[in-house]
């Protein structure tokens, strides 16, 4: 009897073990971790027809990594340095993990589309911009619409009205008043739908549908042109796309060798814009070997770095992680497509 309470006290020691480090790696917290992702290069992205890139160098997309949290990887992220520990809400603003994504595919689309505009713009080749409609991010709890829209549709008319900006759909939008009945048509997976209902009143007090929007827009181009970032999410390789595309177009030399990376949205007028996450994105730059890292630039006020991550403007926090973690690593701030040409133009090494 004693050797069978022995022989089972012993397999419940290795059995509550086992619990344990099972938890420790499997059991989700209601937080997710970030952390430096991985820097490639844009010529695995990107095919211009007839315009190879043949250029040494690399001009590289950088990307921040994203994992739901565990005990385990929650505790790494406490005494590594370049990663953060993020509230679930935080990071998908309470969005499902499908919704989220579909998101951040839309925001990379969007980026890419812009990207080939300003390429193609800077370098006098033919293109077209078609407005699609206003795209769904979101939709607010007090929205009337809740019930029939989701989030990746895309709104084309209002009451039988086309327009081409979003601005313009809420300029007629909220001449209408709160109350007003509207009907809305919007596209789903290739389906045009209809749906009626009220105005709501929004946080500006204005008559709204009560939806989190962006402008859906495609660009069509004479000279064919694929970009295919794969997995990558979000808005913010618009800058990035932008050079590879314009070097391949013109079969300039820019890169002179160099491996180049940085980050930045991309909008209409070819201005760059700040994004997230930007000093894991100097470590995933520094990892791979990059010398020269464009970073978004804003002027920093007090107002601004009230709200900005970690208090400082993507430049500041990029140029800090740099000085401290790769100091030869050229930081360079701008404000515009145009600007980070001109420095590769006229700073060959």
């Amino acid at each position: 009897m004693t050797k069978v309470r022995q022989l089972l006290s012993r397999y419940w020691g290795i059995l509550v073990v086992v619990l344990v480090v099972l938890a420790l790696f499997l059991v989700p917290l209601p937080y997710y971790i970030e952390g430096p992702g991985s820097a490639d290069n844009l010529k695995t992205f990107v095919t211009v027809k007839r315009h190879p890139d043949h250029h040494r160098g690399k001009f590289m997309l950088t990307s921040v990594a994203e994992a739901p949290a565990t005990p385990i990887l929650w505790l790494y992220a406490q005494l590594n340095p370049h990663y953060d520990v993020v509230s679930a809400q935080d990071m998908t603003g309470g969005q499902d993990d499908a919704t989220y994504n579909r998101v951040q595919k839309f925001y990379m689309r969007s980026a890419i589309n812009e990207a080939i505009a300003t390429a193609y713009s800077a370098a006098h080749k033919a293109y077209h911009k078609t407005y699609q409609g206003i795209y769904v991010l979101t939709i607010q709890p007090n929205s009337k619409f809740k019930h029939q829209l989701k989030v990746g549709d895309t709104i084309t008319k209002v009451d039988g009205h086309h327009f081409n900006t979003a601005s313009a759909y809420q300029h007629y939008i909220g001449r209408q008043g709160v109350g007003h009945r509207v009907t809305i048509t919007y596209r789903r997976n290739g389906d045009t739908k209809q749906a009626a209902a009220p105005l709501v009143k929004l946080s500006t007090n204005r008559a709204g549908i009560g939806i989190g929007l962006t402008d859906n827009i495609k660009v069509t181009t004479t000279i064919p042109v694929k970009v295919d970032p794969g997995q990558i999410g979000g808005p913010s390789a618009g800058l990035m796309f932008s050079l590879q595309i314009y070097q391949q177009l013109t079969n300039q030399n820019l890169r002179h060798g160099r491996k180049i990376a940085g980050t930045g949205t991309i909008d209409q007028n070819g201005q760059v814009g700040e994004i997230g996450g930007i000093d894991k994105k100097v470590i995933a730059a520094k990892r791979a070997g990059a010398t020269i890292f464009f970073a978004p630039y804003v002027k920093p006020t007090k107002a601004l770095l009230a709200v900005e991550e970690k208090g400082q403007t993507n430049y500041q926090l990029a140029k800090a992680t740099a000085k401290k973690y790769a100091p030869n690593m050229k930081v360079i701030p701008v404000t515009s497509f145009k600007q980070a040409v001109h420095y590769l133009q006229t700073h060959p090494n």
